[in-house]
């Protein structure tokens, strides 16, 4: 696969993270294409204003299954060598659980999860030795988190997966990173959670990180061979206590937290 076309791809591109990763991935790694997936396809074009390196286009909603098999007819049509995929698109919902749409529960399971899986199930026979996957988590998925639940359960879920996958990937030299970032400030993440029925269970986000740093350490983890990633300071410390404390005692440190 040595001589075929070298592309980077990576979902949620369309804004926040995902727009970042691009922006950084184009100034600091050299791929002869970026596939660029998310539901919007104007946003998708107005990156590559921002860019040098060629991206190619794909709007597709990851939460439709038909949408892997689309992106799957791309690989099989072009037969490039994906030297890194990025998993960053997901959304999650604040609130009780009971007041949650089952519309809003499903999408959130299917796009933090099953879209994430669907695609790197896909991507997996067209990356080589070197290759990199970044399933971008949160810490959320360190600890339960109450009127964060189903958000936080699918992170746990993409964690425990990519730490798995990484192992079983070892043999063929391709290396997977789980990306765990704390609240990021400047992305639209927050303002989609907050709109829900009643988003006041969580007052305020103290001490969040900014998007620009959060995908610069992640990225140079991914390319240390990091198994998780958490790029700024109260996402590692959030990792420890995550390790040393049991979650009966996490969950009553956050029901504090959350009324600040």
């Amino acid at each position: 696969m040595s001589n075929s076309l070298r592309i980077a791809v990576i979902t949620g591109a369309s804004s926040g993270i995902g727009g970042e990763f691009v922006r950084q991935i184009d100034c600091e790694e050299h791929y002869d294409e970026i596939w660029v997936i998310a539901r919007r396809k104007d946003r998708l074009e107005a990156l590559q204003e921002t860019v040098q390196t060629m991206l190619r286009v794909m709007p597709l909603d990851l939460t439709d299954k038909d949408a892997i098999k689309q992106y799957g007819a791309a690989l099989a049509e072009t037969r490039p060598v994906i030297g890194l995929l990025i998993n960053a698109a997901g959304f999650g919902k604040i609130g009780k659980t009971e007041d949650m749409s089952l519309e809003e529960c499903d999408n959130m399971i299917d796009l933090n999860c099953r879209a994430a899986i669907d695609m790197t199930q896909a991507s997996l026979p067209y990356m080589d030795t070197g290759s990199r996957i970044m399933e971008i988590c949160s810490t959320a998925a360190f600890q339960p988190f109450q009127y964060l639940n189903i958000y936080a359960a699918t992170k746990a879920f993409l964690l425990r997966y990519s730490r798995a996958l990484r192992w079983e990937l070892i043999p063929r030299g391709i290396i997977v990173t789980a990306v765990c970032p704390y609240w990021v400030k400047d992305t639209e993440f927050i303002g989609t959670a907050k709109k829900t029925k009643d988003s006041s269970y969580i007052k305020s986000f103290p001490l969040s990180s900014k998007m620009k740093s959060v995908v610069a350490i992640s990225l140079h983890d991914s390319r240390m061979g990091c198994a998780v990633s958490t790029p700024s300071p109260v996402s590692t410390l959030h990792r420890f206590f995550g390790k040393v404390f049991p979650d009966s005692a996490l969950m009553s440190i956050w029901e504090g937290l959350r009324r600040v």
